[in-house]
């Protein structure tokens, strides 16, 4: 459901039949989507109906048997891996479930260490996440390892690594799965306040409180086909 207003904002997620098979699995099947700048969109649907291969084919981690992705303007099929790697760096901004973060380094530097891996120097990378975990009210948590924080602080520690490099699109894989309801209550605050200031989020959810709470759109999946979109309540 597109509105004028949403007519004029740039396209940042365009797929155009897409279909992924693993052998005889069928994926995704012929799923067209597109998700545009200030948009949070959620996506819901049973367990194996093709959300995270969707997720996947967004972030360049995974390629389509057939049809188009094109991500802020790349087609990632025209990618080799190198580029893939390069786009998802500069371009993608990731938040996984169990916050996959290096448990050999501190918080600042798990965060810094996005930015290292585009080229920027050490010092700026510091200075950057700094600045992200002070935003995000953990600056006092930057020397802490991650084992010694709790399942909110480390979601907040992996948010600011998912925004290091101002990502054109930020995805989030059940962002809240394996938080408690205070910590899963802040971190869909979080997420509101960062599409509120213009931030592009893709939001993969077995929650429909999150997806009511945090998303303008809800795209429901069912056998690896769009089922059905509406509208949620909450307008970007």
């Amino acid at each position: 459901m597109t509105t004028d207003h949403d007519s004029d904002r740039q396209v940042v997620v365009h797929l155009d039949g897409v279909h992924k098979e693993y052998g005889d699995l069928k994926a995704l099947d012929g799923v067209s989507l597109e998700i545009r700048a200030g948009e949070a969109v959620a996506v819901m649907g049973p367990s194996g109906c093709g959300k995270s291969t969707l997720l996947n084919m967004v972030a360049g981690l995974d390629r389509p048997s057939a049809g188009t992705v094109r991500v802020n303007g790349h087609d990632l099929g025209g990618l080799n891996e190198t580029g893939l790697a390069l786009f998802r760096r500069r371009q993608i901004g990731m938040i996984f479930q169990f916050f996959n973060l290096l448990d050999d380094l501190p918080a600042l530097d798990n965060v810094a260490l996005a930015a290292q891996l585009t080229g920027t120097s050490a010092k700026q990378a510091r200075h950057r996440a700094l600045e992200l975990l002070d935003e995000l009210g953990i600056a006092d948590r930057r020397n802490t390892y991650p084992a010694a924080l709790s399942g909110g602080e480390r979601q907040r520690v992996a948010v600011a690594r998912a925004l290091m490099n101002r990502p054109a699109l930020l995805l989030a894989d059940e962002p809240t799965g394996a938080l408690d309801s205070r910590s899963g209550e802040q971190v869909m605050d979080l997420l509101i306040d960062l599409n509120q200031i213009g931030q592009t989020l893709l939001i993969v959810t077995h929650d429909p409180k999150l997806a009511d709470r945090c998303a303008s759109r809800l795209v429901e999946f069912a056998d690896g086909r769009v089922a059905r979109e509406r509208a949620l309540g909450r307008q970007a």
